[in-house]
């Protein structure tokens, strides 16, 4: 008999403590921050699926001056996008009303992947915040590129913010964009 009194005592010491470890995961997630650049919407699309998934708040990048589809030819030397990425000090201007983050501790931070790196853009919503104490994550998404090199960009431009690993999310269903967040929220640095 004290073998299942004991045994008992054990189950319910666990389960206890996977709900308050899962309820430390949910009030973690009620302070996700969603913020992303998306010049064809595509990043959108995943930004807004994982805004669902999470519950988090949903921030856009905007530039002050929107990129047109001449802006985003890869193939113009001379356009938009191409003379900022060859320039590793351009700071395109932000549109849009300043941000409150002091409430957030989670922040996903999704983009195109440009030349092999985060845009430009990026860069300015970065360096308009003080994003100390924050955990990144970087998700994108790319036409042929991996994110991989955008990270570690993003990672030694910043060296003092603590960056998670990102996650190209492509042609990802939501059930795939779960997962990956589940293991995000569930990594011990969380």
């Amino acid at each position: 008999m004290n073998k299942i009194i004991l045994t008992l005592l054990v189950v319910t010491t666990f389960c206890f403590t996977a709900y308050a470890q899962n309820e430390k995961r949910m009030q973690t997630l009620n302070e996700v921050l969603i913020v992303y650049f998306s010049a064809t919407h595509t990043t959108a699309k995943v930004a807004h699926m994982i805004a669902n998934i999470t519950g988090g708040t949903l921030y856009e990048i905007t530039p002050q001056r929107i990129y047109t589809s001449e802006d985003l030819d890869w193939n113009n030397k001379m356009s938009r996008s191409s003379i900022e990425m060859k320039n590793p000090a351009a700071r395109p201007t932000l549109h849009g009303t300043k941000l409150n983050i002091s409430g957030y501790n989670v922040i996903f931070i999704g983009y195109p992947i440009w030349w092999n790196q985060a845009p430009r853009i990026v860069n300015t919503f970065i360096e308009s915040y003080s994003l100390e104490g924050k955990i990144l994550v970087p998700f994108a998404t790319s036409g042929g590129s991996g994110i991989a090199n955008s990270v570690k960009e993003l990672r030694n431009a910043y060296p003092k913010l603590k960056w998670k690993d990102g996650k190209l999310l492509n042609t990802v269903n939501r059930n795939a964009i779960q997962n990956w967040v589940n293991d995000v929220i569930k990594s011990n640095d969380l």
